[in-house]
């Protein structure tokens, strides 16, 4: 066990459900790594700034988002320098990652999903080119899983939506269409999904061991750069007490 603190933020949504399974992930984490706090970038808080200024160590910040858009580029370096915490390593993004991708299948699986049936991913969406080209690698790495092509439909922002995408491969001739859920967890997102017109809507991503594992990993892969900061911190305190 180490004494650098583990920060998960997660969006924020206003599902209680929602809430539940973010702080369940974080549960889960700490049983493998220690204690894990929870901070939200938008909706509700405590957000990311508040919680770092209750820390005294240091601190990895892991984002629960599982494309790196406006909240992973511009929201959590700005939360990390309004905390004015000195000591304090970014991770990336969760996703996309393979591992992500394993859970979808499992989750399609669950469904109903057969090989054979079309599979739309259905993402957030953002405006930020940066989130998309990352929604098109985890379309491309559950297609491998599924040895066939994953359209991309988005819930709000960005196009095609959901629905549009469901419809069009019905018309494409598709007997069975499976939405799976590129959503972490639930929330007015994931419940618009049930309107898709799809056969059947896989459960967000949620709490899973493996992606337990996985921001478990991110964590320890942010220590080594968390604790590097802690002695320049502490000779600028020592320096600026001196003055």
């Amino acid at each position: 066990m180490n004494d650098t603190a583990l920060v998960l933020v997660a969006h924020g949504t206003r599902s209680p459900r929602g809430v539940e399974m973010i702080a369940a992930l974080a549960d889960a984490v700490a049983e493998r790594v220690g204690p894990t706090r929870v901070s939200f970038v938008d909706v509700l808080g405590p957000s990311p700034a508040e919680v770092l200024r209750d820390i005294p160590g240091p601190a990895v910040v892991v984002p629960a988002f599982l494309a790196s858009g406006y909240h992973v580029h511009t929201d959590v370096p700005r939360e990390v320098a309004d905390s004015g915490h000195p000591s304090v390593a970014v991770t990336r993004a969760l996703g996309p990652d393979p591992v992500l991708a394993d859970v979808l299948l499992r989750r399609l699986v669950d469904a109903g999903w057969q090989p054979g049936d079309a599979v739309v991913l259905a993402a957030a969406g953002s405006s930020d080119p940066r989130a998309l080209r990352d929604v098109r690698r985890a379309a491309a790495l559950l297609s491998e899983l599924v040895a066939s092509p994953v359209r991309i439909g988005y819930v709000a922002t960005a196009e095609p939506r959901v629905p549009d995408v469901v419809a069009g491969l019905r018309a494409a001739g598709e007997k069975r269409v499976f939405v799976a859920s590129y959503l972490l967890a639930h929330g007015l997102f994931h419940a618009r999904l049930a309107d898709a017109g799809a056969d059947g809507v896989a459960a967000p991503l949620g709490v899973d061991p493996d992606i337990v594992g996985l921001v478990a990993d991110r964590y320890r892969s942010g220590i080594p750069a968390a604790q590097r900061a802690v002695v320049p911190a502490l000779i600028r305190r020592r320096f600026a007490s001196a003055r």
